[in-house]
């Protein structure tokens, strides 16, 4: 049985129908939040390769940012990457307000706290800048491919917006928070190997994108295509 699905602009006007956004947002946020947390400045070695970590499941969260734009237009992709980019901001204030906390008589977990938690101000420069731009840009194209595919291919624009917005990241985040504290061997290896792999990742994660966004697409009834849409990270959306 085929399902008609309304054609509707990028503006994130038919976000009152959305039953599912808020959900999926969810999940960007808090992907986002602890694949940053987690793993970010710890390098691994797996197969003759070095990685960041925190690559194991942080490319899940531009997964789900491709879903965001795929189904519900950047607009309401938008208002995501804001949402992380505010939550990312809280977790470092919270972060440092913590651990400069006087640790109470008799606790000896202030340093293993601060291993944890008490990330310099690059790493956390380099995540917010990084996440931001890298988010956007992945969007964008992601957003503009759609309309030259006219909506066929989603491979295609799914692979191509990671190509281009990790690629953004990666150039952003490496450089800024471990040039100096890595060699520069190191931060050139790893800044390459993670950006390969993420792409890599986001190529053999298609068919579980597929899936989603089709389940997606006919649970909400729309076909969000952005003919129209201010792409500018600090437009509002038009409301209805």
């Amino acid at each position: 049985m085929s399902t008609n699905l309304a054609q509707l602009d990028g503006q994130g006007g038919a976000r009152r129908h959305f039953r599912y956004f808020d959900y999926v947002m969810a999940a960007f946020v808090a992907i986002l939040l602890l694949s940053n947390l987690i793993g970010a400045s710890k390098l691994a070695t797996l197969g003759g390769f070095t990685f960041g970590a925190g690559i194991l499941f942080f490319p899940v969260s531009y997964v789900i940012g491709d879903v965001l734009t795929e189904v519900y237009g950047y607009a309401n992709a938008r208002r995501c990457v804001w949402m992380g980019f505010a939550a990312m901001l809280f977790m470092a204030f919270m972060s440092y307000v913590v651990v400069a906390m006087p640790a109470a008589e008799g606790w000896d977990g202030q340093a293993a706290y601060e291993s944890v938690f008490g990330s310099t101000w690059r790493i956390v420069a380099a995540s917010v800048i990084a996440f931001w731009a890298g988010e956007f840009v992945n969007s964008f194209v992601l957003a503009k491919m759609k309309i030259w595919t006219k909506g066929k291919a989603l491979w295609s624009r799914t692979i191509g917006s990671t190509f281009f917005g990790q690629a953004v990241d990666s150039l952003i985040f490496y450089p800024i928070a471990f040039l100096g504290i890595w060699t520069t061997e190191q931060v050139l290896t790893v800044m390459v190997t993670n950006w390969l792999l993420k792409v890599l990742w986001e190529a053999l994660l298609t068919p579980v994108t597929y899936m989603v966004v089709g389940w997606l697409k006919r649970r909400e009834g729309v076909e969000v295509f952005d003919e129209g849409t201010d792409f500018s990270p600090f437009a509002k959306a038009k409301s209805v």
